[in-house]
């Protein structure tokens, strides 16, 4: 016997009358497990609290039903879904800071508290220090800038690509230890 399943196009639970399935398995208010309940007996007990029967997981055998109000039940999805799709944001974004050969300290401080900030949000940061014309030459002093730049943050961070040459210059990639 293949169980009844009636998959709705958008993602809003049932509620009530809109669950077709014969029985469900039905938690309380509470969450304690009830069993399997017919739908119709189900939504009479929801009635009797007050409240509504969502039906939470669809794809189960028998669908589980859960009493509870409905519009407390959406802001709590909808609150999960936020909480996701920042969490996910920012693990894809990465911030950029830029240095120059000339950049003073007080510049470069004022760059280094910047992906302070960022890697304490949980970005990853491209440190970039860019060299002109001649100064592409001068490795070893680039390569003294950007430790020096790197001893100055605060934050405790981890080189997840270690100094790279580019045409522009040379850049890492910085990410929260």
């Amino acid at each position: 016997m293949i169980p009844y399943r009636n998959f709705q196009k958008n993602n809003q639970s049932r509620k009530n009358e809109q669950i077709k399935a014969p029985e469900v398995r039905l938690l309380d208010e509470k969450g304690n497990n009830l069993g399997i309940v017919k739908t119709i007996e189900a939504i009479n007990k929801a009635r009797e609290s007050g409240l509504d029967l969502i039906e939470i997981s669809p794809k189960a055998n028998p669908p589980v039903a859960r009493i509870m109000d409905f519009g407390k039940y959406t802001y709590q999805q909808e609150k999960k879904q936020k909480d996701a799709k920042k969490k996910q944001e920012i693990g894809n974004v990465m911030k950029g800071v830029r240095i120059g050969m000339q950049t003073s300290e007080h510049d470069t401080g004022i760059k280094a508290s910047r992906v302070d900030k960022f890697l304490k949000k949980g970005y990853k940061v491209r440190v970039e220090l860019i060299m002109r014309g001649r100064e592409k030459a001068l490795e070893d002093m680039a390569n003294t800038k950007i430790n020096n730049f790197l001893s100055s943050l605060g934050e405790e961070h981890e080189v997840e690509q270690g100094p790279k040459k580019s045409p522009r210059g040379i850049y890492l990639i910085l990410k929260k230890k």
